[in-house]
């Protein structure tokens, strides 16, 4: 069953992967992209959407930083969970004395 679950998984990469060169062999037809002040940049359609795609996944993970250092930093400051024992039980919390 673990050698069939590697093989199907290995099957689905080749297939994307096929996919994308098919799509990369396909879109070999120049493209212009025309920035400001008259420049432009030639070259192949597919250089530009892997340059877009490849812009958004920074942009997007630049836009995820600020909330995984804050998360981050308050995981840092929580108090130490000891294995085994559920949260909030006697011996998680400190004990309390007093009349």
């Amino acid at each position: 069953m673990k050698k069939l679950l590697w093989l199907l998984k290995w099957m689905l990469k080749a297939a994307i992967f096929f996919t994308l060169f098919a799509f990369a062999l396909n879109n070999q037809q120049d493209a212009t992209v025309h920035f400001f002040f008259g420049t432009q940049w030639r070259t192949p359609l597919v250089l530009v959407v892997l340059t877009a795609f490849t812009a958004g996944v920074a942009i997007g993970v630049l836009g995820m930083v600020p909330r995984w250092w804050k998360h981050r930093t308050a995981a840092r400051r929580a108090p130490p969970v000891t294995p085994g024992v559920p949260a909030g039980s006697p011996a998680q919390t400190p004990a309390e004395h007093g009349l």
